[in-house]
């Protein structure tokens, strides 16, 4: 990567929890597809068979390495939003759905249209038990569902999901588990765990082509209209009336993405073969060297729910004393060649909670933002790691991390009104000559105008 004090280094990819590279061996499987890609399902032709098998293939792929129960379905979506979205329009009328508030907003907005609801922030796993319990036990009579992350998305905290399912199926609930943060780093046995609803996207399981998956138990997804209405939904139709379709079909409405499935597929076969408890042990030798290190830097804060021993997938987010999060994700990447993620993480009302920001701050915030003025909008860092992390990438971050606290920035940069991205200004580094049409280049998406009238922070080194 271009530097813009100078010279390249090596990439340091700490953004895996936003969106994974894509598995060698994943790619390689698209690449081979590719000649033979056709329609599926309906077509005589030689190619429309292969393409079937490998769709259907990945279908199995992802039954065998998630451990679903024969009469689970698994339904292809396009990522874990569409997923859920999918199930809360399937839900049977009166269904009482319960959620956190720590939920990425995937796994939160979806259940408004059901007035589900969300449980304060618990201090502990205990306390989150506790609160919904209460919940459960007051509940109306009728179909229930819990909905909560396998892990946080913005601490990388496991969350009591094999408890909540316990807990849930006492009193006569179901649960879906927000998994995309949680299967690239763990294994989840859908069977043994007795997981009702099982949510998950590609792009985070190093299969970055355009496919998720929902899957669980049938019943709720195949009564009512399909999610999405169209062709592949149906078995007749006529001016008046429609036959829908059983599932899966029912609910992969349009010409399915098979490449996406299909590299889905692999990357589930590539991880059950490598072995999750191998990757787990990886992230967790790596996490403690860099929460550790972070741990030692003067001035950096770092975030969680509950206690800092509680087990968690590599991640570990934090500010630094004197400087706005987005300067520091910004100078990490300008000035050192390291990727990381910077905001609220699709999560805004646990990020506040943990910032330390009350409801009344954030009420003014949203009115300010609501009225077009330039409301500052509070946010953090989050460094995320993955199976192509290495000791040194963590040992850079940290020195990176502790040169910006200490020097502050070497750099001018440019930042929104709102504070929410910054980038170099000037940016003198090249960009790669890539072989399709590139929008104009600008690293934070301001408008021309914005462009020319930065909020310059920092100085020249």
């Amino acid at each position: 990567m271009p530097l813009v004090t100078g010279g390249q280094v090596r990439y340091a990819n700490f953004d895996y929890a936003a969106s994974t590279p894509s598995l060698v061996r994943v790619k390689d499987a698209v690449d081979a597809l590719l000649p033979w890609y056709s329609s599926v399902h309906r077509g005589a032709g030689f190619l429309s068979g292969l393409a079937t098998d490998a769709y259907e293939g990945a279908r199995e792929a992802v039954r065998s390495f998630t451990n679903a129960r024969a009469d689970d379905c698994v339904l292809f979506t396009r990522n874990t939003t569409e997923s859920v979205n999918l199930l809360a329009s399937a839900l049977p009328a009166g269904t009482t759905v319960i959620a956190f508030r720590t939920e990425h907003h995937a796994n939160l907005l979806p259940w408004r249209r059901h007035d589900a609801e969300l449980l304060p922030v618990p201090c502990s796993p205990d306390e989150a038990l506790e609160l919904l319990e209460g919940a459960l036990r007051a509940a109306p009579t009728g179909p229930r569902l819990v909905a909560v992350t396998g892990a946080s998305n913005a601490t990388g905290e496991l969350w009591p999901y094999a408890d909540i399912i316990a807990l849930a199926h006492r009193y006569d609930a179901r649960v879906l588990m927000d998994g995309a943060q949680l299967l690239p780093h763990r294994g989840v046995d859908v069977s043994a765990l007795d997981l009702d609803y099982l949510a998950f996207s590609g792009h985070k399981l190093y299969a970055p082509y355009g496919a998720g998956v929902l899957l669980g138990r049938a019943d709720w997804l195949r009564s009512g209209e399909p999610f999405l209405a169209g062709g592949g939904t149906v078995r007749y139709v006529t001016v008046d009336d429609v036959l829908w379709a059983d599932l899966p079909d029912r609910q992969e409405a349009g010409s399915p993405n098979v490449l996406g499935a299909v590299a889905l597929g692999v990357a589930c076969d590539t991880l059950a073969e490598l072995g999750m408890d191998r990757v787990a042990e990886h992230e967790a030798t790596l996490l403690r060297r860099l929460r550790i290190g972070l741990a030692d830097v003067p001035g950096v804060q770092q975030y969680s729910l509950w206690a800092p021993d509680h087990p968690r997938i590599g991640v570990a987010t934090f500010t630094v004393r004197g400087l706005e999060y987005a300067e520091v994700a910004a100078a990490l990447s300008a000035e050192y060649g390291i990727g990381v993620r910077h905001g609220c993480f699709c999560a805004h009302p646990l990020m506040t909670t943990l910032l330390g920001i009350s409801d009344e701050e954030s009420d003014h915030i949203r009115a300010g933002l609501r009225s077009g003025a330039d409301a500052a909008v509070p946010g953090a860092v989050r460094a995320s790691m993955g199976l192509g992390t290495t000791a040194s990438d963590v040992d850079r971050l940290v020195a990176a991390v502790d040169s910006v606290a200490r020097g502050g920035l070497r750099w001018t940069y440019a930042s929104t009104p709102d504070g929410t991205s910054t980038w170099p200004h000037p940016d003198p580094r090249p960009r790669p000559e890539l072989p399709f049409r590139m929008a104009a280049h600008s690293a934070a998406g301001p408008t021309a105008e914005a462009a020319d009238a930065p909020v310059l922070a920092g100085t020249l080194a």
